[in-house]
């Protein structure tokens, strides 16, 4: 028999389903990703933390999980909803079903809800947060303890996913010809894995590591990770960048795109729902043309507050948010989208070589 689970949101709204994962109570910021396959690396990806996540597509699970598919150590999302969990995974390289996965993680999820619903409320109101039950269907208990699960903004999130020591991903390619630091604010497996594949040997360092200690490392380049959720309580990465900026080519990218930016003075905001997903057009501003993105953000930059020492090199088409930007006066870049994908398409992954070119040219000047 299904064991019977429960989604409230703090508007009130609240749907009946069955559990499935872990029997237990957990809240979170609802949001959703109309990614149709890649749920096992969307689980494991850092800037999910804190947040409960809805998948558009009607079945997931079909595939398995297994244990090459992870963007990090464990799942870092505090819930996941889905219309219906496939109970009979079907691939040679699954080791396990989801339903086992989010079991032996202790996450809760819920499933056999109308998600289409879900997700029109969501962007009609925007993200908000809500809690899932398998342990309690009373609404009066649940409201209680929504009440007290804390709102995203504000929330500095960063150092929950972050690195305690630093730890180096060698370069796939020998001998190694650039040596990058990349700060933690939950990086993805896969973005060292593309920086790697470019003959770049990774060393990973905690979001709080001093300017000066990253400097001492002496490396060919900084790059500046993803993160979960809102990047201004950050401010420890933010004085930092503002040292880093000018010295060695930085790269950025979702987190990284925001820190970068707030350093050079612009303002960030949050978005209504979000961008999550493996579809989302972006134009490239420098030579139009359109690249087919992968999306994981509930926060973006004002365009309208740029300073003189940023332009725009990216921007959304659907709804013209600001996707990138590039600093005229010193070697750094970002964007607001995941070039590397995983899941997703690999339109974007252009970005990698340019930021190795930044690194060469910077050489030849110094």
């Amino acid at each position: 028999m299904k064991k019977p689970a429960i989604l409230l949101l703090e508007n009130g709204h609240h749907f009946k389903g069955f559990s499935f994962g872990a029997i237990g109570t957990t809240g979170g910021e609802v949001c959703f990703n109309t990614s149709m396959t890649g749920y096992q690396e969307i689980l494991t990806d850092p800037s999910y933390c804190g947040q409960i996540v809805t998948m558009t597509t009607p079945q997931i699970g079909n595939y398995g999980v297994n244990p090459e598919d992870i963007e990090s150590d464990k799942i870092q999302a505090k819930g996941f909803i889905v219309r219906e969990a496939s109970p009979i995974p079907s691939n040679y390289r699954s080791t396990q079903s989801l339903d086992e996965y989010l079991s032996e993680s202790d996450v809760v999820g819920i499933q056999g809800i109308d998600t289409r619903a879900l997700t029109r409320l969501l962007r009609d109101e925007g993200a908000m947060n809500g809690i899932i039950s398998s342990d309690t269907l009373d609404l009066d208990i649940l409201k209680s303890k929504l009440a007290k699960v804390p709102s995203m903004a504000g929330q500095d999130l960063v150092q929950q996913v972050s690195c305690t020591e630093s730890w180096t991903w060698p370069s796939t390619t020998k001998p190694t010809a650039y040596r990058v630091v990349a700060l933690d604010f939950g990086i993805k497996h896969n973005i060292i894995r593309q920086l790697a594949e470019n003959d770049c040997e990774v060393t990973i360092v905690p979001a709080t590591t001093p300017a000066r200690d990253i400097l001492d490392l002496n490396p060919d380049g900084i790059f500046l990770s993803n993160g979960p959720g809102d990047p201004e309580p950050v401010g420890y990465a933010i004085q930092t960048v503002k040292v880093l900026a000018g010295e060695k080519p930085i790269f950025g990218i979702c987190l990284g795109h925001q820190i970068l930016s707030l350093a050079m003075g612009a303002k960030t905001y949050k978005l209504k729902f979000g961008h999550r997903g493996g579809n989302h057009p972006v134009r490239n501003e420098q030579n139009g043309t359109v690249e087919i993105t992968s999306q994981n953000h509930g926060f973006a930059v004002n365009p309208n507050s740029l300073p003189d020492t940023l332009e725009v090199s990216h921007v959304n088409l659907n709804d013209e948010t600001l996707e990138g930007v590039r600093c005229t006066h010193i070697p750094a870049f970002s964007v607001q989208y995941h070039p590397e994908a995983s899941p997703g398409p690999h339109d974007s992954r252009y970005l990698f070589k340019e930021f190795i070119t930044m690194m060469d040219e910077h050489a030849k000047k110094n």
